[in-house]
C-alpha cells in the first residue's frame, strides 16, 4: 500500500491539533463550570464548553443536533441571566 502524500499528512496533523484544541476547550469549560460559584461566570464557562463540543457534534454528521444546540444554548443563557438579574434586585 503506498504511503499518503505529504499534503495529506499535513492535513492529518492539522486535524489532530484541532481535535486536541477542542478537547482542551471542553475540559477547561467543564473544570471552570465546576469551580465557579458566581452564576454569570458559570454561564461563561458553559459557553466555553459548548464551543468545544460543537465541532465534535458536527464532525459526527449530526447537523440537526448542532443547529438545535446553536439555537437553544444562547436562548437558555439569556433566560438564565434574566432570572439571575431579578434575584439580585
Amino acid at each position: 500500500m503506498p504511503s499518503p502524500a505529504p499534503l495529506q499528512e499535513d492535513w492529518i496533523a492539522v486535524n489532530e491539533v484541532l481535535v486536541l484544541a477542542f478537547a482542551i476547550l471542553v475540559i477547561l469549560g467543564a473544570l471552570l463550570t465546576i469551580r465557579e460559584s458566581d452564576p454569570f461566570r458559570k454561564l461563561i464557562s458553559l459557553g466555553i464548553m459548548i464551543g468545544g463540543v460543537m465541532p465534535f457534534i458536527v464532525d459526527r454528521g449530526l447537523l440537526d443536533v448542532a443547529i438545535a444546540i446553536a439555537l437553544i444554548a444562547p436562548l437558555s443563557t439569556l433566560f438564565t441571566l434574566m432570572v439571575c438579574g431579578r434575584g439580585e434586585s
